[in-house]
């Protein structure tokens, strides 16, 4: 029969006015909510006002769209000094002295050791630098990142393997979204796209961000940051780095690392106290915090070099051991340079340099117009969806044209709920999805009608029109959510925005063209107790 307990009603009626006082402020400009915040009693719980909007997609809104690209050279200088600096541990461990010292190559070093003896205790230790990739991991073979070679006049080559260099590059790239989440998070920007396009290259879009200046500044910089002391007068392995404060000035800095930025914990603009500059101050974690107290006690009087991105941006001279793990950068910087470079530091340094392949503003007029000529696809869909459904069925028709404006709001309230980013394409999920939830009633009268005409009587024939098209509905419903979901998990941008709303629209279309629809009717028949249908 065509009743409902007191529960499910209670339940239903719930749901639907939750979901349409979540979709309201999607409706509203920003001053039209804060408004509308400040109007109401302080005794109402911030909680129970709905205030967050739907956010909307960079061809909407408008924002930056930068593509980059990990510069797999810089990434390669990195990786070979890193195996300088292990293939020197391992000869230090070891104790053997190649002749000539070491060398470094494009995708490795060299080194030479005419020793048969030392020959034989180095290179077990060399070749447990070599990595396994792939399959060689669970021990089924494969390569390996590292190949070690051997020359009968004791010439020992360490050379990145193809497969390594592939390995090296996904894992910087994968390091490098992180990276560039986290910076671009700290910034308050709402729902940045950041995602792998190819084997090297980021694509990065932030909605609403008109300054892609400032974005190239955050993304460009590795903020590789190095404690290191100022080279004394005939020190070895020295590097010539330029200094921030006079420009064309190069000065020797010792290549050991005191301490990098790995060990921050924590980098935060502030003023110094005495002369009111803009200053970072910052802290390691315990490990930092140790060897840069041991550094500053040994090396009392020496100037420290503050190096990031191999440049040095301050070189003040140590007064005193530094033992409680924290201390400031200065250089002469703005308030700004002060908060990029903290928000930086905060974020990590980036496992190698990114380039800027392309870069593209998209103006919020832009953006508008998207919006205008959705919202006249949306209107133009609805206004011959519900006219056909009232000249078709009559009431029934009105009864599905209440189900899809609720239908469409609760798209909006998941969305605004979810946090999910609105997109040109997510417009056309939503004039799609208005066809498809008529679609639902559309099978559920045709059938009300057949059994109807087969001697069934009214309130019977209701009832097996929705029980046996209710099959039907899901299947349907089910082939379509199937679909949705891989364009989610399988597409990008654009086409993972169409996904969302249909998916969502999916799941609503249950509630909305079979439950709520459903209840009208039997409202209906119970208030006018009708002998004939009304189409």
């Amino acid at each position: 029969m065509l009743r409902f307990s007191k529960s499910k009603i209670i339940f239903t009626m719930g749901i639907i006015v939750i979901g349409l006082l979540l979709a309201v402020p999607s409706m509203m400009s920003r001053e039209q909510r804060l408004s509308f915040q400040r109007s109401l009693p302080g005794w109402v719980p911030s909680w129970l006002i709905p205030s967050r909007a739907i956010v909307l997609g960079l061809d909407l809104q408008g924002g930056s769209h930068v593509l980059l690209e990990v510069d797999v050279q810089d990434l390669m200088r990195t990786q070979t000094v890193q195996l300088r600096d292990d293939v020197r541990r391992i000869l230090r461990e070891t104790r053997v002295s190649p002749a000539g010292g070491i060398q470094v190559t494009p995708r490795g070093a060299q080194i030479r050791v005419p020793d048969v003896a030392e020959r034989d205790r180095v290179l077990p230790k060399l070749r447990e630098l070599s990595q396994p990739l792939g399959s060689a991991v669970l021990g089924q073979g494969g390569s390996r990142d590292l190949d070690v070679a051997v020359t009968p006049d004791g010439l020992i080559t360490l050379t990145y393997s193809e497969a390594g260099v592939n390995e090296k590059v996904r894992r910087a790239v994968e390091q490098a979204i992180e990276v560039i989440r986290r910076r671009i998070d700290v910034t308050g920007t709402t729902e940045p796209s950041i995602q792998r396009q190819g084997a090297d290259r980021i694509l990065v879009q932030v909605p609403g961000l008109q300054d892609p200046q400032r974005l190239k500044e955050l993304l460009g910089r590795t903020a590789k940051l190095e404690f290191r002391l100022l080279a004394q007068p005939g020190a070895a392995d020295v590097d010539m780095l330029p200094m921030r404060e006079e420009a064309g000035n190069r000065v020797p800095v010792e290549r050991r690392v005191i301490v990098d930025g790995s060990d921050l914990v924590d980098a935060q603009p502030a003023f110094d106290s005495r002369t009111q500059e803009p200053i970072v101050n910052f802290r390691f974690n315990i490990r930092g915090a140790q060897r840069f107290g041991q550094a500053t006690t040994e090396a009392i009087g020496r100037p420290l070099a503050i190096v990031l991105d191999n440049e040095v941006i301050s070189a003040p001279t140590i007064q005193s051991a530094i033992t409680g793990g924290a201390g400031q950068i200065s250089g002469r910087f703005t308030v700004q340079q002060v908060n990029d470079l903290s928000i930086l530091l905060r974020a990590g340094a980036l496992p190698a340099k990114l380039t800027i392949v392309e870069e593209r503003t998209v103006g919020p007029g832009l953006g508008q117009d998207s919006i205008e000529a959705g919202k006249k696809a949306t209107y133009v869909a609805t206004i011959f969806v519900v006219i056909f459904m009232f000249a078709t069925y009559g009431l029934f028709g009105l009864f599905a044209n209440i189900a899809l404006v609720v239908h469409v709001g609760l798209i909006f309230g998941l969305m605004s709920i979810l946090e999910a980013t609105l997109t040109l394409p997510g417009i056309a999920g939503i004039v799609l999805t208005i066809g498809t939830a008529v679609d639902s009633n559309v099978l559920i009268y045709e059938r009300i009608r057949e059994e109807f005409r087969s001697g069934r009587s009214m309130v019977s024939a209701i009832q097996a029109g929705f029980d046996r098209a209710f099959a039907t509905i899901i299947d349907s419903n089910s082939t379509m959510a199937i679909a949705a979901v891989i364009l989610f998990f399988l597409g990008s941008g654009p086409v993972r925005g169409f996904a969302v709303v249909f998916i969502l629209g999916i799941l609503t279309t249950v509630l909305t063209a079979v439950t709520l629809t459903r209840m009208m009717i039997a409202l209906w028949y119970h208030w006018m107790r009708p002998k004939t249908l009304p189409f």
